[in-house]
């Protein structure tokens, strides 16, 4: 962004904006809320941003547990509810794994015969990577974990997550250009997740939710993660594992 464009959204001076570029002037605690608003940054990044300048944070950030997220844990219980019989769970900004539905549950209890490590298990970007979770089930994993990875690099981009891309980055047999982030690469609107397990073949696609209007660090990192089938077949399936919510499928 130009100077001239943040100067624009922030309703402040080119001059003010270049004085601050350059050291040339220390802007206020104000000044630093409206730049990192004007900039749309995220409210861990302003937080930091502040502390930069010089001030203390602003923006809390809660324990899920804790009680002034009340209110925000029952609106995620009862999506997760909701979503039933499909798979759905719960992520913190690092992809961590805070809960998962019943659905999400037979998903990857029918998935994975035995348990991969604990820090495997209660991450969803290495349970996709690991050799050891679900990435020798996934059929077009290559084109999977790529469009995943460009992700990862637009959070690290963003002042997040280094450390877990250099992680999955360093699995045994993960490709080498992953680490280039693909700056030209165009987005699909969906990508299909294809299972293939004993002779069994499954096709589900995935949508990202996150809380509107957050002003809590914590709140405005969580996802919830909802799995849809792509085909008739891993409907079908779906019913197969949850008879009793067979009634509660997907409209036509």
């Amino acid at each position: 962004m130009s100077q001239l464009r943040l100067a624009e959204a922030a309703e402040v001076s080119t001059r003010h904006i270049s004085f601050i570029e350059t050291g040339r002037a220390a802007p206020s605690r104000e000044m630093v809320l409206i730049l990192t608003s004007a900039l749309d940054l995220p409210l861990r990044e302003r937080n930091s941003m502040l502390g930069a300048a010089g001030f203390a944070a602003v923006y809390r950030e809660s324990d899920i547990a804790a009680p002034e997220m009340r209110q925000v844990a029952r609106a995620l219980g009862f999506l997760l509810e909701r979503h039933e019989p499909y798979g759905a769970s719960v992520l913190d900004g690092s992809w961590n794994l805070l809960r998962v539905n019943q659905g999400g549950a037979r998903m990857l209890g029918w998935l994975l015969d035995e348990p991969p490590p604990p820090a495997v298990a209660g991450n969803a970007m290495r349970l996709l990577f690991h050799p050891r979770g679900v990435r020798p089930l996934i059929a077009n994993w290559d084109e999977l974990a790529g469009a995943m990875v460009e992700r990862l690099h637009r959070e690290v981009a963003s002042g997040s997550g280094r450390e877990l891309l250099d992680e999955i980055l360093a699995y045994p047999d993960v490709p080498r250009r992953f680490a280039r982030p693909r700056l030209g690469a165009v987005p699909q609107v969906v990508m299909t997740i294809h299972f293939h397990k004993g002779g069994r073949d499954l096709r589900l696609f995935t949508t990202l939710t996150t809380l509107g209007t957050p002003l809590d660090v914590t709140a405005q990192e969580l996802r919830i993660e909802s799995y849809f089938p792509a085909d008739a077949a891993t409907e079908a399936w779906v019913a197969e594992l949850a008879p009793e919510a067979a009634r509660r499928s997907l409209p036509a």
